[in-house]
Formats: C-alpha cells, sequence, structure tokens
C-alpha cells in the first residue's frame, strides 16, 4: 500500500462551500490513485487563501513544504486532483524541485499519475495550467471590475463596505440575481443617518466659514459630539473612539457621495512584490487612493443628499486655494521655503515621548511639544501641559560652548589626536548586504505590524480575524529571518584614521573656533550636530535639557570637510 498525502485549495468561505470543494478534489484523488493501492493518510488542505500566494504563505502548503523534510513524514507520496486551483503562473516551477529533491512523487490526474522531472511532456502540461490558473484568474477581476462600474455608473447601485459617517443602510427590495433573492439577499442602498447628517452639514459650514481641519475637531470634540467611531462602534471596532482627529474631518470633506451620488472606484487593491530581491514569495495587497479622474459617478442621485452640489464644490474649492497658498509660502530666513533648524528631529520631550517640532516666533526658534484636547485623549499619561516649550538658542549656546571648549588651540591637536585612537574600534564596522538590510528591514516592519495588531485586539477588534493578521505577520518575521540567517556574515571594513598631517591642518585651518563657531548659521550648525550624534531630552518640570553625544564613525573625516567649506 502507497501512502500518500492529500493536498488541495479553495476559495474563501463566501464564495465556495469549503466542505462541498474539499470533498469533491478528495473523490478525483482517490480515483487516481486507488488502481494503485494507495490511500490517503493526511491532508494539506488550505481555506480562504489566494493562489496567487505562493506555497510558502499559505499555512497548510507551508507545512506540507516542511514535512518533506522530515524522514518520519508518515506518507510516501503526494497527490493533486486539480493542479489549477494549488498552482498559480511558475509555482510549479518553483516548488516541484523540492519534491524532486526529497525524492517524493507527485501525482496529479491530468498525467495520469506521478509527474517525471525529466519529461519535458509533463513540465509543459503542468506550465500550461499554471497558465490558466492565472490567466483565469485575471479573467475575473476584470469581469467583476467592469460590473460593479457599470452598476454604479448605470444604476447608482450601493456596491458594499462601510457606509460613510453621516449615512445608514438600508433595504430598497430583492437582489435582481434569483439566487441570491432566494436567499434572502436584496439591494441596499443609502440613507441619512437622522443623528449624524446634521454634524456633517455643520462640518462643511465650518469649514466654508474659514475654520481648518484641525480647529473643527477640536470645536465637535469640545462640544462633547462623538467622534464616527464612537457613534457607530460596530462598524468600526478597530479604531479609537476617544476624540475627534483632523484626518476624519478631511475625509468627511472630500467625500463625494455626500452630494447623493454614488462614487466607486475611489481605490483599488494594487499587488506590490512582497521582496524584490526574492520575486517568488509573491505579492502583497495593498490598498492604494486612485485619483479623482478615475472615480466612476453614477450618471443620477442614488440617495439622499446631506449637502447640496454646490456646497460641495465650494468646499474643494477652498482646499485648492489653501493647498496652493500654503506651497507658495516664504517666510523671511527660509530657503526653499523651508526654514534652517539646527536641532530638528533631535529633541525629545520626556513627559510624552514624542519628538519636538520646531517652530519661530517673534524671530526666534522654538522646540514645541504641544497637547491638543484630542491628543489628550488619545494618549492618557502624565501631567502633560497643553505647551512645553525650548529656546533653540538656549541649547545652541551650551552646544557651541561644549565644542569651544573641545577643540580650543591648547587644547585641538590633543583631543584630535585622542578622538583618532579612542575610536579605532569604532573605526570598524560592519558592511551589510542588500539583501540583509532588505531581510532586517522586514523584520522591523513584521514587528511594528505586530504590535499594530495587538493594539486592535486589545481595542475590542475581533479575535478571529486579528489572529489571523498575526499569524500572518508573525510566518513573514520567521521567513525573513530564515532568509537573514542563510546569508553570509556581514564584512567588517576600516575606516581609514587621521594621519599626523590631517591633524595639523584642522588645527591651523579651525584657529580660534570659539569665536568663528558664534556666527556659522543654523543651516550649516545642524550637519555638525548630526555628525557628532546629538541628541536632547528635556525635562519640563525641572527645565532641564540632557544632551547626548553619540558620534558617527565617519565623524573625523567628515568634521576636516565641515572645517575648510563651512566655517567662515
Amino acid at each position: 500500500m502507497i501512502r500518500l498525502a492529500f493536498a488541495g485549495r479553495c476559495s474563501t468561505e463566501d464564495l465556495q462551500d469549503p466542505e462541498a470543494s474539499r470533498n469533491r478534489q478528495l473523490t478525483r484523488a482517490r480515483a487516481l490513485i486507488e488502481p494503485a493501492e494507495g490511500q490517503i493518510v493526511t491532508e494539506y488542505f488550505d481555506i480562504g487563501h489566494s493562489r496567487s500566494l505562493p506555497w510558502q504563505r499559505r499555512p497548510r502548503a507551508n507545512a506540507l513544504l516542511q514535512a518533506l523534510r522530515d524522514p518520519n513524514r508518515g506518507f510516501d507520496a503526494v497527490v493533486i486532483s486539480e493542479p489549477q486551483r494549488t498552482f498559480y503562473g511558475n509555482q510549479f516551477g518553483n516548488t516541484f524541485p523540492v519534491f524532486v529533491h526529497f525524492r517524493i512523487p507527485l501525482r496529479v490526474p491530468e498525467v495520469g499519475g506521478p509527474i517525471d522531472p525529466d519529461n519535458e511532456a509533463h513540465d509543459l502540461v503542468m506550465s500550461i495550467f499554471g497558465g490558466m490558473s492565472k490567466g483565469e484568474r485575471n479573467r475575473i477581476k476584470i469581469r467583476v471590475r467592469t460590473a460593479m462600474s457599470s452598476q454604479a455608473q448605470l444604476q447608482g447601485r450601493y456596491l458594499g463596505g462601510r457606509p460613510p459617517y453621516g449615512y445608514w443602510i438600508v433595504d430598497t427590495g430583492p437582489h435582481p440575481n434569483p439566487a441570491k433573492a432566494a436567499a434572502g439577499q436584496g439591494i441596499h442602498k443609502l440613507q441619512p443617518d437622522p443623528a449624524a447628517a446634521p454634524v456633517v452639514q455643520r462640518l462643511f459650514t465650518m469649514y466654508v466659514d474659514g475654520m481648518s481641519d484641525k480647529a473643527i475637531a477640536t470645536q465637535l470634540t469640545r462640544d462633547g459630539i462623538p467622534c464616527p467611531s464612537a457613534h457607530d462602534t460596530a462598524r468600526t471596532p478597530h479604531r479609537k473612539k476617544a476624540a475627534r482627529q483632523a484626518g476624519a474631518v478631511r475625509a468627511i470633506l472630500i467625500n463625494p457621495r455626500y452630494t447623493g451620488y454614488e462614487v466607486w472606484n475611489k481605490q483599488r487593491k494594487e499587488e506590490r512584490l512582497l521582496d524584490i530581491d526574492d520575486v517568488t514569495l509573491g505579492h502583497r495587497t495593498h490598498m492604494t487612493h486612485n485619483p479623482t479622474d478615475q472615480w466612476v459617478w453614477s450618471n443620477e442621485p442614488a440617495h439622499d443628499a446631506i449637502v447640496t452640489t454646490k456646497l460641495f464644490e465650494a468646499v474643494q474649492t477652498i482646499r485648492r486655494q489653501r493647498a496652493r497658498a500654503h506651497q507658495r509660502q516664504e517666510r523671511p530666513g527660509r530657503q526653499g521655503g523651508q526654514r534652517a533648524y539646527a536641532l530638528r528631529g533631535r529633541v525629545r520631550c520626556l513627559l510624552c515621548g514624542r519628538k519636538m517640532q520646531p517652530a519661530a516666533t517673534r524671530n526666534r526658534v522654538y522646540y514645541r511639544c504641544e497637547l491638543k484636547e484630542q491628543e489628550a485623549a488619545l494618549h492618557p499619561g502624565p501631567d502633560h501641559p497643553r505647551t512645553v516649550n525650548l529656546r533653540e538658542d538656549v541649547v545652541c549656546r551650551a552646544l557651541d560652548s561644549w565644542v569651544a571648549r573641545a577643540f580650543a588651540p591648547d587644547r585641538l591637536t590633543a583631543a584630535l589626536t585622542a578622538l583618532s585612537h579612542a575610536s579605532t574600534a569604532a573605526s570598524t564596522s560592519q558592511t551589510q548586504t542588500p539583501e540583509q538590510a532588505q531581510a532586517r528591514h522586514t523584520i522591523k516592519e513584521c514587528e511594528r505590524r505586530l504590535a499594530r495588531y495587538q493594539a486592535a485586539l486589545e481595542a475590542g477588534a475581533d479575535p478571529a480575524v486579528v489572529t489571523q493578521w498575526i499569524n500572518e505577520a508573525q510566518r513573514d518575521k520567521e521567513a525573513a529571518q530564515r532568509k537573514l540567517d542563510a546569508l553570509p556574515a556581514a564584512t567588517r571594513t576600516r575606516e581609514p584614521q587621521l594621519t599626523v598631517e590631517q591633524i595639523g591642518a584642522i588645527t591651523e585651518r579651525l584657529g580660534n573656533i570659539a569665536q568663528r563657531i558664534e556666527v556659522v548659521d543654523a543651516d550649516k550648525k545642524g550637519p555638525l550636530y548630526e555628525a557628532l550624534g546629538i541628541t536632547i531630552s528635556y525635562e519640563h518640570a525641572t527645565r532641564t535639557a540632557t544632551v547626548r553625544s553619540r558620534p558617527s564613525s565617519p565623524y573625523r573625516q567628515w568634521l576636516w570637510l565641515w572645517v575648510v567649506h563651512e566655517i567662515p
């Protein structure tokens, strides 16, 4: 008796009955192996995973690949009843060599038994089925998108998804498809929500009256009006419900469905390579916003309008005017519309851990940490003042004094020589390959995804859905870690030290730096602080700024270039 493992796949549960699909594929597989006295002893059947995903990213298919490595796997061959469901595109060519390597026969009905790796006809047949599978998926995508476009434009049909804030969904009759109508499905339509629709009207009016997105969000929060996620908790369980945000206000103001027209194709699913250095890992689907000229509008109003078309167009005109005015704005002291801030991105508030943002007031630069009302609700914690300020010139004077003392004429040669010798070990750095950098980036991204999913779970999101996200992120992380472990160790390179001649030239060139560094502009000090690795933590309670310096390894050579080219 030949022991076989059965491998199969079916589409999502909404489109197919997984049990019926599994039974059909099992019946066909048994019909193939029973004449040869074969028996299925284990199954690897994926449910709800796209055929475009490579085997390594399908849970059960990946488990089968891992089982091939186990000498005690418990089966002698693998049978697949529908290769067009199991292989997509060039997946057969990327997967079958693993079976050949471990000498596990792969049986399919299309060749009447096991695939012969040396038979060109067998390889051609399996490649054709992969191409047919890819073509079928593409045809379905085109057919569905074309049908949805015509339904939205010609019929004004509501095509699903969460209704926009200010509307709820109502039934308008049985579904035109007889089978779906018999199952109790119907056609849906948007209807204004009596509680939320007036808020939407108020948003548009406030914006036309001159208020910004942030100002509107703050005013509505102050008035005690629930944000969209708090108004309908069942619709957005994954979002925070504490306060209204400017982004939510913007999403409402630019949504044309409030005019009564149905609008479709505002977003699309875009497939991007998971790893550009390993295309066999397949793609990951991302939602991407389409340009407004690609939106599909219904020819006639499809539901009751909350705002008039005239009011909506007035808001869009004001938004464009404000955007152009913001782009043209250039204040004195700025270069290319951007002011030079010497400590940009280097100052953090110890109370909340956020970076303090630079701003100019009365010709002075301050670094501020502002905690507005809606942000305070989203980030509860210590007693944080509404605004924490730190003057740039005060900090820069202290920094410049330290630099002047460290590189004073009587200490300059000794300081440069000590720096050159003391950082010999630090100058030996690891050089990583692009593949290693990509793998490490993937691991960090997976860790960020896991943290977001955990937060969503704690916020009350559907545990089944979030668990699926977590498992997928964990698999991606483990795959990246395996790839990183398989790569050769990073090479170590040694950076050249400053020579005695270079130290002498720097000493002579610097002269009395204490007098000259004070007149250097902020845009020239910024690179110096960056090379010195300056970071600042500001404690508002004690008015104390703690400065740390962690120079980068190329600092010694860079300092010479900065002195020669930047100091007047």
